[in-house]
């Protein structure tokens, strides 16, 4: 059997039943970060933009911008959601399931598979457990594909999260419009043709609108197929199809016989964002504040700082002096600076001020992000980072890491996880209708009508 046919047949399958529990509960804290962020980003300059664009472009009010009163058609909605739910950069993360995968070539699994199924939902007056179950199914599916991807999809410039996304995105939403197999197929097929994503523009509000085109092509791609939209069958492993034409081959085995067994929720596992920046520097940025409250030490004390990754980190890190917040969620000394500087690295630490403060500047300057050859050495799927911080009274303080908060080894309990959707939410929500949409996303499989949840969702009182 053919890895699209196989995914096909996942999709089609699945039932909530065939759901372990653990990982529906797995799955519901990933759901409300998801929206978490989808809040926060709502606010970001570029969603703005967007969010004009599609305000100017009218069409049929079907499902809400998360965050805003608007109400657009339902491939829109994806595409606005999408793009805000990855803003910020604060959006959960797959991990590898072999010393063979290079981290970075993993996707953010979550936005893309939430935001094209939430409007569909929405305008389709859907319940909770379907939502649910067309999520779980998503995401799956999407990071067994980008598992299965040769890394040379992510060397060469491929925006994972865009491109796989897409993917994600379209089976969702043929889980969630009852597709049939054919159309299901099809589906995938045109998925395949409109996964796109270069990370060239990482550090500029084209990155997020990756995440949002993917999202946004996944409800088109299924509405299509519905209506008979042809396309080809076997996109994936064809010889002309994506695995071959974007990463140059891929490992079956990643696929077959693996999905949902377990679930990727379970095993490796999902890492949720501690900070919204690039999670390949969330092992620094975490061992700095462990050193800090440890040794006792902050800016001032700093003379100089060394931070060492593999070759793919420093790949994606890009900016050694970034020059706006978006740069700066790419840039290891910005990390670390604002690190040392305010002792945290959250929302309101990633600003365009805090980049072009001559405190941070300064500081940036005395921070190098270099590579470990012994880092290097051990592979690519992990994120081990080392610390070499020299003080002005002469000490020396070392230290290495590859594990942060949000990680399966390291995970956020169910209060953290709230914080963390409150911090997000508040930057459009009052915190009653907040509180509201928690409180439903725990018990979602028990929400007759996704348009509750959604009314929590909007702007508004």
């Amino acid at each position: 059997m053919s890895v699209t046919r196989e995914i096909t047949q996942f999709i089609l399958s699945l039932r909530f039943t065939d759901i372990p529990e653990r990982t529906r509960e797995l799955a519901k804290g990933f759901l409300l970060d998801g929206l978490g962020v989808t809040l926060a980003g709502s606010t970001e300059k570029g969603s703005r933009i967007l969010q004009a664009h599609l305000r100017a472009a009218g069409g049929k009010k079907e499902a809400s911008i998360l965050g805003t009163t608007l109400r657009v058609p339902a491939h829109m909605a994806a595409l606005a959601n999408g793009a805000a739910g990855h803003a910020m950069d604060y959006d959960d993360t797959q991990l590898a399931t072999s010393k063979e995968s290079v981290y970075g070539l993993l996707t953010h699994p979550t936005v893309p598979a939430l935001s094209a199924v939430l409007p569909l939902a929405e305008a389709a007056d859907a319940s909770g457990r379907d939502l649910l179950v067309a999520y779980v199914g998503g995401v799956e599916v999407m990071c067994r594909i980008a598992d299965a991807a040769n890394p040379r999809h992510y060397q060469a410039g491929f925006h994972s999260s865009g491109t796989i996304g897409t993917f994600g995105a379209a089976a969702a939403a043929a889980k969630l419009l009852r597709l049939n197999e054919d159309a299901t197929l099809r589906a995938l097929g045109l998925a395949g043709s409109m996964a796109a994503g270069l990370r060239e523009s990482f550090g500029t509000m084209t990155k997020p609108y990756h995440v949002g085109h993917a999202a946004g092509n996944g409800v088109v791609a299924a509405r299509l197929a519905r209506r008979g939209f042809t396309a080809a069958k076997n996109i994936l492993e064809a010889k002309r199809g994506f695995y071959s034409a974007a990463a140059g081959g891929f490992d079956p085995e990643k696929i077959t016989g693996k999905l949902g067994k377990p679930f990727f929720f379970e095993e490796p596992g999902i890492s949720i964002k501690p900070y919204p920046s690039g999670s390949l520097s969330h092992p620094a940025q975490d061992l700095l504040f462990d050193l800090m409250r440890e040794h006792r030490f902050g800016a001032d004390d700093v003379e100089a700082m060394q931070v060492g990754s593999n070759s793919h980190v420093l790949n994606a890190l890009i900016y050694s002096m970034p020059t706006t917040a978006l740069e700066g969620k790419f840039s290891i000394p910005f990390c670390m600076a604002i690190g040392l500087l305010t002792g945290k690295a959250g929302i309101a630490q990633f600003k365009d001020r805090w980049v072009r403060d001559r405190r941070t500047v300064a500081l940036m300057g005395r921070i190098k992000h270099v590579l470990d050859p012994e880092i290097e050495r051990q592979g690519y799927h992990r994120m081990l980072t080392s610390l070499e911080i020299r003080l002005r009274d002469g000490r020396v303080i070392r230290g290495s890491s590859d594990v942060f908060r949000g990680h399966p080894a390291r995970p956020m309990s169910r209060e953290e996880i709230e914080a963390k959707f409150s911090e997000c939410a508040a930057l459009c929500l009052p915190r009653a209708k907040a509180q509201v949409a928690t409180d439903l996303v725990w018990r979602l499989e028990r929400v007759p009508r996704v348009r509750d949840l959604v009314r929590t969702l909007r702007a508004g009182r």
